[in-house]
């Protein structure tokens, strides 16, 4: 294990001059900053250093254009509805086709798995903070029997690919697995991944990096401070991926690696597939550069955003962003258009990151975000103000798409593969009980379809270590009736595979 972090152009500590600080003022007076340093004299030696580092730290012309460029786009952008194109056939697949076409692709993907080629890139900057607790939301518990994590959970779905691999090639290479954080869930991960053993995957295959915090600003464009001695910043969105993967060398070990496929996905997720063979030999069978996955709406206007073309390219357009009236247009045979839900689930090929990093990334604008940003007033304390007082800059990560020269969409179904974690336990939707149910109802699927019965109602887990989509379950459940709640777990000791146990909530025989 390692991991890869932002530095600051002074390292902490470093001595300046008064030179050093006249030429930053400079600096800050040509670009408009000057109130940075509008409590200098006020400050303790150690907070004139943490301010000099922050401030020295930022590319002023590169931000104050980024500023510009975004403010210039909001302003004079037309309606994206007089762009908006559905998908062409020839872009789309879907898991509901074939039944052989998948085992196919899914050979395919287990095949580039065996050979080392494949990566995970994991977003996984997000505190819990709207789940109500202070840690990184990876490391949330939904409540099921074992107690496993979202972390735990998709370490062990990749530890059963790469068995799965082995079983079908005879061999295989490890799967690398890239986890982006950011400032505040760096430490916190680092660490749990650590005191949990690495979850039983070789440390040195886990590679950890941080996406870089973006100054906040306001409206007219003057940087926010979050005391007289810090700029107040926040993460520049998932789109802030690809900066970070160049600054920090993770395209560069990826290619050092032979890493040829990319699977891309956020933390939150608790069903989804990583990595998913079936959508790597999709994307490799249709030679695409990049890739989506995509479920169906379940209503016109629901809230998510919608992958379509736009002005030529392909594009994800948010929900507020498109009107009742197109959100319910429909096809000759009464389908909805515009129906292709975005669940942040991409497929990259590595030249294809390599295009985008080395020369389009300078190409993407970032995003408005108008929020209530915490900052000091003019006597220097802090405030959490009552109206938006300023934006937060973000890209994200399909901004990209529109640089793909092969697109392919992959329709999945999404009891199977979309169950997000977005709200507190107690909320309607997208919570810690939605999650669960939504697993439990996923693994009591799979024990039908393999041949066995349920008694009564409550709650169902398959370890992912014994099956991540519902495979080789027949010759344990066949025929057999089990009694709910029900766990089948691989007996252990510490991480070595032992023998299953299905009797009650957590038998190990």
């Amino acid at each position: 294990h390692y991991y890869i972090t932002n530095n600051l152009r002074v390292p902490p500590g470093m001595t300046f001059t008064d030179d050093d600080i006249n030429i930053l003022k400079s600096t800050l007076v040509a670009h408009g900053q000057e109130h940075l340093f509008a409590y200098w004299d006020d400050l303790s030696p150690d907070q004139k250093d943490d301010l000099y580092r922050d401030v020295q730290s930022i590319d002023f012309a590169d931000h104050l254009r980024s500023f510009e460029r975004c403010m210039r786009k909001e302003l004079s952008a037309p309606g994206k509805e007089d762009y908006l194109q559905p998908l062409p056939p020839d872009a789309c697949e879907s898991v509901f086709v074939s039944n052989k076409i998948n085992e196919r692709w899914t050979n395919i993907g287990l095949k580039e798995i065996s050979e080392g080629k494949v990566a995970l890139l994991l977003m996984a900057g997000g505190q819990g903070t709207r789940l109500g607790v202070p840690y990184p939301k990876g490391m949330y518990k939904v409540g099921l029997q074992s107690g496993k994590s979202l972390y735990q959970i998709q370490a062990e779905r990749v530890r059963r690919q790469e068995q799965l691999a082995a079983e079908m090639y005879g061999s295989s290479k490890a799967i690398r697995w890239y986890i982006m954080t950011s400032e505040h869930t760096k430490k916190a991960t680092v660490d749990y991944f650590k005191s949990n053993g690495w979850f039983g995957l070789s440390e040195e295959n886990i590679i950890f990096f941080e996406q870089e915090m973006i100054p906040c600003t306001s409206l007219d464009g003057k940087i926010l401070m979050d005391s007289k001695f810090s700029i107040a910043r926040a993460p520049g969105g998932n789109g802030d991926l690809y900066r970070a993967m160049g600054n920090e060398g993770v395209l560069q070990d990826m290619l050092k690696k032979g890493i040829r496929s990319v699977h891309c996905y956020c933390v939150d997720n608790i069903l989804v597939k990583v990595p998913d063979p079936l959508f790597i030999g999709c994307c490799l069978d249709r030679q695409s550069d990049c890739g989506a996955k995509v479920v169906s709406k379940a209503y016109p206007t629901e809230a998510v955003g919608v992958i379509c073309e736009c002005n030529g390219n392909w594009k994800v357009v948010e929900y507020s962003e498109i009107s009742s009236e197109t959100a319910h247009m429909v096809d000759s045979e009464g389908k909805l258009l515009f129906s292709q839900g975005n669940i942040c689930n991409h497929y990259f090929t590595t030249d294809f990151l390599t295009k985008v990093i080395e020369g389009k990334e300078s190409e993407l604008i970032h995003h408005v975000a108008r929020k209530k940003i915490p900052t000091i007033d003019r006597s220097g304390e802090r405030i959490v103000p009552e109206k938006i007082n300023g934006i937060k800059m973000e890209k994200f990560v399909f901004d990209v798409f529109q640089f793909s020269e092969k697109f392919t969409v992959l329709e999945v179904a999404r009891n199977e593969e979309f169950s997000p974690l977005k709200n507190p336990s107690g909320a309607p939707k997208c919570s810690p009980e939605t999650c669960l149910e939504d697993l439990s109802n996923q693994h009591q699927r799979w024990i039908i379809r393999a041949g066995g019965t349920f008694k009564n109602e409550g709650l169902c887990e398959i370890s992912p270590l014994v099956s991540c989509t519902g495979e080789n379950l027949e010759e344990l459940v066949k025929d057999k009736f089990f009694s709910l709640p029900l766990y089948l777990d691989v007996a252990s000791n510490g991480y070595h595979n032992g023998h299953l146990g299905t009797n009650g909530l957590h038998s190990k025989l």
